[in-house]
């Protein structure tokens, strides 16, 4: 649906790397985690390794997309009943799972106690950047609304920092753009992506510039990846 104006531009588009499990790994302190990224594995394949109890080379794509569901649902705060329905298993296998991924990533499991533990005394929880985000539930009597309150306590640090991130990168490559006098546009932003229709002949250096100032927006732990792609049309740039 999205095409360059002419010939003369392509559309970027710059996506950051699984932004929000480098999130988890800076916040939580877990050491697997960050050795993960640190040493450029794909962090799917490696807890799909620990949980299944297996080497990294027998994992299949089966293992991995599970693997993936744990690593993403575990973030969100997901429980047993609402990862069985994702995975399609009985709960009691879902919560072996949950218990396979926290004794492989201990600090996870301990930021996410320590994190509910804060909201419950604070009311509150914040992103990197100190935005607060109220949770006038968490104490709530009622179960589902203080589990809720829970999921949005653990997951707001996570992708309120990955909001962060991406703000203050949108902000300096459009800085950056002016200064100096680039024809580039910025024309999309969706959730860790960034879409640019960029001149030909500006091509490198936006590249360039916007891998630094994406990579470099706010300073993690772990490195931060940006995978970026080239085309005429936005299904070309995106793969």
């Amino acid at each position: 649906a999205f095409v360059t104006e002419d010939e003369n531009h392509l559309l970027l588009d710059a996506d950051y790397s699984q932004i929000e499990l480098r999130i988890m790994a800076h916040l939580s302190g877990d050491q697997r985690l960050r050795e993960s990224f640190e040493h450029g594995e794909d962090v799917h394949t490696r807890t799909a390794a620990l949980v299944f109890g297996i080497e990294p080379h027998e994992v299949t794509p089966e293992h991995r997309r599970k693997a993936k569901e744990v690593n993403f649902g575990i973030m969100y705060g997901m429980g047993a009943y609402g990862l069985a329905r994702r995975l399609e298993i009985n709960p009691d296998e879902a919560q072996q799972f949950i218990t396979g991924y926290f004794a492989s990533y201990p600090g996870v499991h301990e930021f996410i106690l320590r994190t509910i533990q804060q909201a419950r005394e604070q009311r509150y929880v914040t992103t990197l950047l100190n935005r607060r985000r109220h949770l006038p539930d968490i104490l709530s009597s009622n179960q589902r609304v203080r589990e809720f309150a829970e999921r949005t306590a653990i997951n707001t640090p996570i992708q309120g920092t990955a909001a962060d991130l991406i703000k203050v990168a949108m902000i300096r490559i459009w800085r950056e753009i002016k200064r100096r006098g680039l024809r580039t546009k910025m024309i999309l932003q969706v959730h860790d992506e960034l879409v640019f229709e960029v001149p030909k002949a500006e091509l490198d250096e936006v590249k360039e510039l916007v891998r630094r100032e994406m990579e470099g927006a706010i300073q993690l732990d772990v490195p931060v990846k940006v995978e970026i792609g080239v085309g005429r049309n936005w299904l070309e740039a995106a793969h």
